[in-house]
């Protein structure tokens, strides 16, 4: 197998896991060691409503509601996102697709760049350790609002919207599941390895 060189020729990736995985911080390692940068939409969305931005109160509009933010809106964010100059040697995405009508629409926009996703890193966590860490850091840091049933309810939502994602990818051959079980840097590790596998790493002045 040909090795790529990921710090010359990027990675299209995507992380996903449920709450309390870690996603989040391998994340934030992934794409520092290949030199791109994580697109979440939940961070896009918390910078523009604290800067109150039109897509800021546009979307404050919609949560306070209670509705959950449309599938149209959330991709022509991530569209603009990822036509960034800093995203053309590629990207590590974080929430999203959330389904697989966002799976479309990433899908859409990649073919007409000519790109597709090089690799989706799965976390497995058991549902019983996604519920032991969510309580202990509710606890930790004072949140009244994460009760067990409230972390459960979110959990559920992320079991029967990602599943089908997962399908989608799976029949493609991208999904690595990793074991998101053990000490960062173990978990870490399985990626980078499950990441080389596929011919992509990082290259030695950048690891």
């Amino acid at each position: 197998m040909t090795i790529r060189n990921a710090q010359h020729e990027g990675a299209r990736l995507l992380i996903v896991g449920p709450q309390g995985s870690g996603k989040g911080t391998q994340g934030v390692r992934i794409a520092e060691s290949f030199g791109i940068p994580v697109v979440s939409t939940g961070d896009i969305f918390r910078a523009n409503i604290k800067e109150g931005t039109p897509l800021g109160q546009q979307v404050t509009a919609i949560l306070d509601k209670g509705d959950l933010v449309p599938d149209e809106l959330t991709s022509a964010i991530v569209r603009d996102r990822l036509s960034q100059s800093d995203a053309a040697q590629g990207f590590l995405l974080d929430g999203y697709p959330r389904n697989t009508a966002q799976v479309e629409h990433l899908e859409s926009f990649l073919k007409d760049q000519g790109e597709a996703l090089d690799a989706v890193i799965l976390l497995d966590v058991p549902r019983e350790e996604s519920l032991s860490r969510l309580t202990l850091r509710a606890t930790e840091q004072g949140r009244s609002d994460d009760t067990p049933e409230a972390i459960g309810h979110r959990l559920d939502i992320y079991e029967r919207e990602t599943a089908p994602i997962l399908e989608v990818y799976g029949t493609r051959g991208i999904v690595d599941r990793i074991d998101g079980v053990g000490s960062l840097d173990d978990i870490t590790a399985r990626i980078f390895a499950a990441l080389e596998a596929r011919g992509l790493r990082v290259a030695a002045s950048a690891s």
